[in-house]
């Protein structure tokens, strides 16, 4: 079978659906090598498969293909489908073409512009409002990367179950506890001082920092700990805000801004985090804290959308806008070592419960099912 997945993913600096993307893609090259997978895009774009990721004989059967066509989805991508066939074309990004000459199998993330649209720039969220109810009619089959997706899917967008496939995602192989020896050049490259707090994620309205921000000053307030507070994330809109509340609060020399982190360190920062704070309003699947707890660090995040789902009772969740509670809850980790190895070991066992590996069957048997029943549509 030859498959042909959506890469624009990969384009810039890799967030959540750029490490969905890369992971699934290096996947099925591993557990599928009989079949042939197309990266297409109209940009260049970077891939860890060609960095040394897969052994020479698994990796190729990537074929990176730019296309120079533009109006991409309206006109440039079903003329490449059209010139160059493939048996099914895979949006990882909610995105398919809007006519194609093969099944179409589409990756909704989260309906986070439905239903959080205030922390979502507007246009982007007219936009897709827009689209993604579109793609999700035109497309054969629907991945949703966590039940709770799933259903809002279903609910919201009026699509019947029986079109939709939940394949949750997995921490990423180099996600593993790491000893402070080695991660030590990691820390200082930051200027990151131990005992510290952890965030990675977007600075952004959604993921609530402004909560994060009032739990520390009351940690800081009320206890006698001094933990820094380090946020791993490239700034993203409306995230004056966050750096304003800092500075009124007195906190700018107990708060680290590292910037974007490349994927090759965040390792070391999560494996030697105390306690990896994720007060998300909302996620459609949550990867930050199931990669925290791959590398035994103990998380506390939100009761809210699909991030029970993830971390299940391996993590502490709290009312996200509950920033005393959230305050509380670090507060007990930080004086209590024993509490912090139960959620560690915890955190390692549920990270396992989750697996890219299988993740790529998951996806590869959505492919066989859509591409059969293609097959059988009558002519």
């Amino acid at each position: 079978m030859r498959v042909a997945l959506d890469a624009i993913p990969l384009v810039a600096a890799k967030t959540g659906i750029g490490h969905y993307t890369d992971a699934l893609s290096t996947w099925l090259a591993r557990t599928h090598p009989d079949h042939q997978y197309d990266l297409v895009s109209p940009f260049d774009f970077t891939l860890e498969v060609q960095n040394g990721a897969l052994p020479v004989n698994l990796s190729k059967r990537f074929t990176p293909v730019r296309s120079i066509f533009r109006k991409w989805w309206l006109v440039g991508l079903p003329a490449l489908l059209q010139i160059s066939p493939v048996d099914v074309f895979h949006g990882t990004n909610y995105c398919i073409p809007l006519w194609a000459p093969c099944p179409t199998v589409v990756t909704i993330h989260d309906l986070s512009l439905f239903t959080q649209s205030s922390t979502h720039e507007a246009a982007n969220v007219t936009r897709g409002k827009r689209r993604i109810p579109i793609m999700a009619r035109r497309a054969t089959m629907i991945i949703a990367v966590s039940q709770w997706t799933g259903g809002e899917i279903a609910a919201r967008l009026g699509i019947r179950q029986e079109r939709i496939r939940v394949i949750h995602e997995a921490a990423r192989e180099a996600m593993r506890p790491l000893p402070e020896p080695e991660c030590r050049p990691t820390l200082d490259k930051y200027g990151i001082e131990k005992p510290y707090l952890l965030y990675v994620g977007t600075i952004e309205p959604r993921k609530n920092l402004l909560t994060l921000v009032r739990a520390f000053e009351e940690l800081l307030r009320a206890t006698r700990h001094r933990p820094q507070l380090v946020l791993c994330g490239g700034r993203g809109w409306l995230d004056d805000e966050v750096f304003k509340m800092i500075t009124q609060l007195g906190l700018t020399e107990m708060v680290r801004f590292t910037g974007y982190v490349p994927d090759e360190d965040l390792p070391a920062l999560y494996s030697q985090a105390e306690v990896f704070v994720y007060p998300s309003l909302y996620e459609g699947f949550g990867l930050p804290p199931l990669e925290a707890m791959a590398c035994g660090t103990c998380v506390v995040t939100s009761d809210s959308s699909s991030l029970p789902e993830v971390v299940g009772n391996a993590g502490i969740t709290i009312a996200p806008r509950d920033w005393k509670a959230l305050a509380n809850a670090i507060a007990g980790l930080l004086s209590d070592a024993d509490k912090r190895a139960h959620y560690s070991r915890a955190g390692l066992d549920r990270a396992r419960h989750f697996s890219w590996e299988r993740a790529a069957h998951e996806t590869q048997a959505v492919y066989d099912e859509v591409f059969d029943n293609w097959k059988r549509k009558p002519l």
